[in-house]
């Protein structure tokens, strides 16, 4: 089963509403391309940089064949480096990128906002800015770079929607997130097993999450977002405008926790629209429509093959070999995710009696 058959539901759904905001993002409306994306053949992809590095007279062929010389790199890190060679400006912002001691961009570069910037070189870098800022946990200047390109024309499609999918969860940004996850494992015919499961992993955790806004998971995920910020120094009006949010959330949770203890919700009217006898619970009292995505999220069902493959095989599996596959699946990943990949493994651990 596609991944898509149990997201585009509620995803179209929600772009139907989509403000103005939408308007900047030249990825709001996505071509479904089902499973004939694919990373760039190497020769591929080194044609289209050179193409683009004589367009602007700087190709140095000496450079330019040292960097493709390198087999053993993937295709996607040796076509940056090849980029770099044509632009310093591009240089200078993803060296700061990258740089785990530089301070947080406030914005994204010039050269991505640039419309006259060549779109095949927008794509690329802006897809390798989002990756370093994720590991810095510059989601919001991330996904901004990410918006401004077209994904089909990255030589590695699989990292800018892994990349793309990590920002929308961090910022809680669930349909968006949905969206991103749909492309990467319907899309994508050859993205890396380890992008796959994360993101299986993220979907199945976004169905937990209430459509409650007093729902003390959403008002942690607020309190996680704005503790990032602070961290980031980012203590202005979009901080302070989540901070609002917790408190006023906090405080009717607390409201409707007085009137539940109090028994105002048997047979009166409960606080912020909540429906006599419910106690402002998310409990449905009917069946959902299985056409639009609901607040409470099921269980959901993924063909997955390498999360199968791993809960038939987990337990005759070497101790050699379930160390290698924890570490090419955790291999690049965000930090936020690593302790996601550890819970699935000694998930995996308990049930076939392995102690570590």
């Amino acid at each position: 089963m596609r991944i898509r058959s149990l997201l585009l539901p509620a995803v179209l759904g929600s772009l139907a509403f989509a403000g103005s905001s939408a308007a900047a993002d030249v990825t709001t409306k996505p071509i479904y391309t089902f499973g004939t994306l694919r990373t760039n053949a190497s020769d591929v992809a080194r044609a289209k940089v050179k193409v683009w590095l004589e367009s602007v007279s700087k190709y140095d062929a000496k450079a330019f064949d040292a960097i493709w010389a390198d087999e053993s790199r993937p295709v996607f890190d040796r076509t940056i480096d090849a980029l770099l060679l044509g632009s310093t400006e591009a240089k200078a912002a993803l060296d700061a990128a990258r740089d785990q001691f530089a301070p947080a961009p406030t914005e994204i570069p010039g050269f991505l906002k640039d419309p006259a910037t060549d779109g095949f070189l927008k794509a690329n870098l802006a897809t390798a800015y989002a990756k370093a800022l994720g590991g810095k946990r510059v989601y919001e200047e991330a996904l901004e770079a990410l918006k401004t390109v077209t994904p089909e024309l990255v030589v590695d499609p699989s990292q800018y929607f892994f990349y793309r999918a990590v920002a929308e969860h961090s910022l809680i940004m669930k349909d968006e997130a949905l969206t991103s996850i749909a492309r990467l494992i319907d899309d994508v015919a050859d993205a890396p097993d380890r992008y796959k499961l994360v993101a299986t992993l993220i979907y199945f955790d976004m169905q937990n999450w209430s459509s409650d806004r007093k729902d003390l998971g959403n008002i942690g995920r607020l309190m996680d977002n704005s503790g990032r910020r602070l961290d980031l120094a980012r203590g202005g009006k979009q901080t302070q405008d989540i901070q609002k949010k917790i408190v006023f959330a906090l405080d009717e949770k607390i409201k409707e926790m007085e009137n539940q203890a109090k028994g105002k919700c048997n047979g009166g009217s409960c606080p912020n629209g909540g429906q006599p006898g419910q106690g402002g619970s998310n409990t449905p009292s009917s069946p959902q429509s299985d056409s639009y995505g609901g607040g409470n999220g099921g269980a959901g069902k993924v063909d997955e093959k390498k999360l199968r493959k791993f809960s038939e095989e987990w337990g005759k599996m070497p101790p050699a070999e379930r160390a290698k596959a924890i570490q090419e699946i955790s291999k690049d990943l965000p930090p936020k995710f690593k302790p996601m990949i550890e819970d699935y493994f000694k998930s995996l651990n308990k049930i076939n009696g392995i102690t570590p």
